[in-house]
Formats: C-alpha cells, structure tokens, sequence
C-alpha cells in the first residue's frame, strides 16, 4: 500500500490568522511568548485536521518547528507531527523549499501556507508526482472550503 500523501502545515497565516485586525469568532488568544504578538487558534481546527490525518501524514511545515508539537498539538488534540526543519527565522518564504524538498522526496503532496514563493510554484509544476498548493489569507486562515477542497484531492488520488 503506498503511503498516504503529505499534508504540509504552515502556522502562522493558517492556523494562527496573524493579518486579522481583531480575534476572529470562534478564534481564543493565547501568549505562548512573552512580549510578542497574540497566537490565535481555533479548537474547530484540530477536529478539521484529524478528518484530514485519514487521508495524510500531516508534517508541520512552520518556522515554530518543534514547538508547534509542544504548544499548538496539546491544545488542537493533535498526536505530536513531523517537523521539517527551516533555518533559523528571520528567513524568506522561498527558502523553506530546499528543506520541504528533501523532506517529501517522490511523495505527493498538499501544501496549505500563507506564503507560498514563485520558487515553490515552479518546483511543484515540475514535480513527477501530483502537488497541490493553497494559499491561504493571512487575515483569515483556515477555512472549511480549503479542509474540504484537501480531502478531495486526496481521494482523488486515492481512486
């Protein structure tokens, strides 16, 4: 059985909505860092991202590297996810590829960011294996229409 597809997960912009000018309905703050912006989540989210988990490996793909298994997996009732390795922040959107290519290799995947660089669209469209990449509001984050248009994919390939 081949493995399922990889579902890359960025935080901040998709499920922390960073760009909003207030808390969003359904949305609760939380000070993960001391003196920095508000981290807002919403608990609706880990019940979305459990429905995708039957059809993917989910993989933070988030600058808050192992943190997102230590803060966001508890609160979101999510088991601890892979975590691919960025460089240290401040870094540009682009260079998140190399690590996300070493990382997925020939396997598909999906992947759901707020920040998805030129360079990212040319290394998907040149893949041999089916990529599918989202982009999402920063000012609204994860949507039902993005879980959605996911698990269609993935069953898709599931045939």
């Amino acid at each position: 059985m081949p493995a399922r597809p990889l579902l890359l997960l960025d935080v901040d912009g998709v499920l922390n909505p960073y760009a909003a000018a207030a808390c969003p309905d359904g949305y609760a703050e939380y000070e993960f860092f001391a003196g920095e912006e508000l981290v807002r989540l919403c608990p609706e989210h880990g019940g979305w991202l459990r429905e995708l988990a039957v059809w993917y490996e989910l993989t933070w793909a988030t600058a808050w590297g192992a943190a997102a298994n230590r803060l966001l997996a508890p609160l979101l009732r999510l088991p601890a996810l892979p975590v691919i390795e960025f460089p240290p922040v401040p870094f540009e959107p682009r260079d998140k590829l190399p690590a996300v290519a070493t990382f997925a290799a020939d396997r598909p995947l999906a992947w759901v960011d707020d920040a998805l660089a030129p360079e990212v669209r040319e290394w998907a469209a040149e893949r041999h294996v089916p990529t599918l990449l989202i982009d999402v509001d920063p000012a609204i984050g994860l949507t039902r229409p993005v879980v959605d248009e996911c698990l269609g994919w993935a069953s898709d390939r599931a045939g």
